[in-house]
């Protein structure tokens, strides 16, 4: 018997900190395996520098709002591993800004795949329904008890190896493969509509030349997949669109990684959230993103797609 369970509401923070101890572990059993010499309680500390790409203590105090002292701590071990590096403010020399150090930046850029599939992975584990946090927590404890975590990111790990592939920004080389992968989607599904064909054919004016953007999962010199964050109304609200995978290399979470590789640029660049239409027949799609928390808008009169009949926002 569950001892902590069978305390019910009592025992809420007794529950999240056992479970925040076995998603550590988890964590870094699967750096040991990769042979990175990362501890996952640092992972917010360095994330946040990572992002802002150069911020002081206080920034980073209001941002994760933990104790300054275990920030601190956590700061000391960072510097003791020679992974961050400090320096005087151009006009505040009381200031610090913190910074990766070049041996920093190269851990990151060796993480930032696994996180991406840790992200994922750990998705999986918590998407169910239930009617209270501690009904959640005993659903996802039990997934957890079945599924090793770390298996599980492991062996998504390992696939990706060996589906290797990039996530690049728009090049006009890519053009036509950003046109070809979108028809091929829609005739699919749906059917090619006037606006999809002038949006399609002419990426640069309406989405590059607007202040959107364009990304591409690439493996050598095959594009397998695109997706668009392209500008609204609000310039601080991206639409989440285009998003296409190349029939044969579907199932492999390429989608998944583009959105999640969307999802840390938006937040990077300090987007206050996406937003994006679909249609309900779409079934998995829609439940991928109501896993990445995309929650259900009503869809305006003038909605430019004939086919959407939900729309979607995920505030960040």
């Amino acid at each position: 018997m569950d001892a902590l369970r069978g305390f019910s509401d009592l025992a809420l923070g007794s529950r999240l900190k056992r479970l925040s101890d076995l998603l550590m572990k988890e964590v870094q059993l699967t750096y040991d395996y990769f042979h990175i010499d990362f501890d996952p309680y640092l992972f917010p500390i360095i994330k946040i520098i990572d992002n802002k790409e150069g911020v002081t203590n206080t920034e980073i105090n209001l941002a994760l709002k933990l104790s300054q002292p275990a920030i601190t701590q956590a700061l000391n071990k960072l510097i003791a591993k020679g992974l961050i590096t400090h320096k005087g403010d151009k006009l505040d020399k009381r200031k610090k800004i913190i910074t990766l150090s070049e041996k920093g930046k190269n851990l990151v850029a060796r993480m930032k795949p696994l996180w991406t599939i840790i992200d994922i992975v750990v998705k999986n584990y918590t998407a169910h329904e239930s009617n209270s946090l501690t009904e959640h927590l005993n659903q996802m404890e039990d997934k957890l008890y079945e599924n090793s975590l770390s298996e599980t990111i492991i062996n998504e790990a390992k696939h990706y190896v060996v589906n290797n592939f990039e996530i690049v920004d728009y090049n006009p080389l890519y053009a036509q493969s950003f046109y070809d992968l979108n028809i091929e989607w829609l005739k699919t599904h749906f059917y090619v509509e006037a606006f999809d064909e002038e949006v399609l054919s002419k990426p640069e004016t309406y989405i590059i030349n607007k202040g959107g953007h364009l990304f591409f999962a690439k493996r050598d010199d095959t594009i397998l997949g695109t997706v668009a964050l392209m500008p609204t109304d609000n310039p601080h609200v991206f639409e989440l669109t285009k998003m296409a995978v190349l029939p044969n290399q579907r199932g492999q979470k390429i989608g998944q990684h583009l959105m999640q590789h969307c999802i840390d640029f938006a937040r990077k660049n300090e987007f206050e959230a996406l937003m994006l239409y679909s249609a309900r027949i779409l079934e998995n799609a829609i439940y991928i993103y109501r896993k990445y928390g995309f929650v259900e808008l009503p869809v305006e009169p003038n909605c430019p797609y004939k086919r959407s009949d939900i729309k979607m926002e995920l505030k960040l």
